[in-house]
């Protein structure tokens, strides 16, 4: 019997794939040997994603000179090594945002098709605006801290003062606020005690600035 498992999950926050493997496991989807199959490609699959989460966090020597040297025709010293071992973690944490940016904006397109439909009929008018600029924040802020939490887990309520994002959709789990309504434009950040910090943003891609103090933040709700 192989010492890892070909199959883990935490039962508090199962993904679409984990269910749809454990569902294989039901009486009437049995099957032994496409069982056996199908944990062998699993098993592998998932040392692969641990691998490429590894390069993806901290880019190995050899995952650098994959790129270096089909981008870069001059001789490889140490530190062009350097040099191009921060550029190809920015680029994949760039590629990785922009690629669940898109998947983001794409939803949001459909569920306010959706809310609207349903909302046809005319209610009182609401004080409160929801902006682009809000939203696309929310974006980056879900890009940011997916490495931590899945994105079903993070949720926006728009206020008259702030846009805040939650953990779980809960006030008590703030990961930041956005002040953008005013003359200037604000993030509000969050220590240990919830105490709120603003840092001015010069512009909305500004958030990327704060990716480290927002992963923080999720890992004290997470602990």
């Amino acid at each position: 019997m192989d010492e890892k498992p070909f199959l883990e999950f935490n039962i508090t926050s199962l993904k679409d794939s984990t269910i749809n493997e454990i569902s294989k496991f039901h009486k009437s989807n049995f099957d032994v040997d496409k069982i056996v199959s199908n944990a062998s490609s699993l098993k592998y699959t998932k040392e692969i994603k641990k691998l490429l989460i590894q390069e993806f966090e901290t880019p190995s020597k050899e995952f650098i000179r994959l790129f270096t040297n089909q981008v870069y025709s001059g001789r490889l010293t140490e530190n062009v090594t350097a040099q191009f071992s921060e550029l190809v973690k920015k680029a994949v944490n760039q590629l990785i945002s922009e690629r669940v940016n898109d998947r983001l904006t794409s939803a949001l397109t459909k569920e306010t098709e959706q809310q609207a439909e349903e909302n046809q009929e005319e209610e009182p008018e609401s004080k409160i605006v929801t902006t682009e600029e809000e939203l696309e924040g929310y974006r980056i802020v879900t890009a940011i801290v997916r490495r931590k939490v899945t994105t079903d887990r993070i949720a926006h309520r728009d206020t008259q003062s702030y846009f805040g994002i939650l953990l779980d959709d809960n006030n008590r789990k703030p990961i930041c606020r956005l002040h953008l309504n005013g003359g200037n434009k604000y993030i509000g950040l969050f220590d240990e005690n919830k105490n709120e910090t603003r840092e001015l943003l010069e512009s909305i891609d500004d958030i990327y600035n704060y990716e480290d103090q927002l992963l923080k933040t999720i890992d004290y709700y997470e602990k």
